[in-house]
């Protein structure tokens, strides 16, 4: 599983992780310079921890005094945590907070600042939309690199020795199909999709030509 979430929704900073298989889903880091800092800045980590497990978040809090501010969020964006909240000296005067986001919407910033009950109730609802998007672009990626409804031979080899993808076609069941792809276009099949994943139409014969098709499947060649 952990395989296919890199591939699905890795990118070249690391890991992304979606929201409801994040082991934490927000990480809070606290900047400072001077001790006092430090005090006020863990203080308020510890609230705004407080504060999200109750409603439901998990959470962590990075404390860590041998590690500077960015080696953190580095660390942490690499991991893929899909929010981060930063909490320094400025946000303290300002009664706001920081949060970074690990998927930027397009055209957006990864840093927005807003006031600290307004970040706090927020943030739920910015998992929850995190989530959602991270799917949308999976499913709009896999139907891009998918082709459904084919029913020539000739029309599913052109596919798979071109710039292949995913292949929907009706199979009757016989191994000799699957051989004789395996054979000729070095490919075979992947799945049968649940009900959720068929095509809207089941199509009605197998793509070898003969017989009609028991199962819709999925064709694909490994690279």
């Amino acid at each position: 599983m952990v395989g296919g979430m890199v591939m699905t929704h890795g990118d070249d900073d690391g890991l992304i992780v979606p929201p409801w298989l994040a082991p934490t889903q927000v990480v809070v880091v606290p900047i400072y310079r001077t001790d006092e800092e430090r005090a006020a800045t863990l203080a308020k980590a510890a609230q705004v921890e407080a504060r999200l497990r109750d409603l439901g978040v998990r959470v962590k809090v990075d404390a860590r005094a041998h590690l500077n501010p960015g080696a953190k969020f580095y660390e942490w964006e690499r991991k893929g945590v899909p929010l981060r909240v930063e909490v320094g000296p400025k946000d303290l005067e300002k009664g706001q907070l920081c949060i970074a986001r690990r998927l930027i919407p397009e055209g957006e910033k990864r840093k927005i600042f807003l006031p600290e009950e307004e970040a706090l109730g927020s943030i739920a609802a910015r998992l929850e939309g995190i989530q959602v998007s991270l799917r949308d672009r999976a499913i709009a990626r896999r139907e891009a690199n998918s082709h459904r409804g084919v029913t020539d031979w000739g029309e599913m080899k052109e596919i798979l020795q071109g710039d292949g993808g995913f292949v929907y076609t009706g199979w009757s069941g016989d191994p000799a199909v699957e051989a004789r792809a395996k054979e000729e276009l070095k490919a075979t099949i992947r799945v049968i999709p649940d009900e959720e994943f068929r095509s809207p139409t089941m199509p009605a014969r197998c793509i070898s030509g003969e017989g009609e098709a028991k199962h819709e499947v999925v064709w694909a060649r490994s690279y």
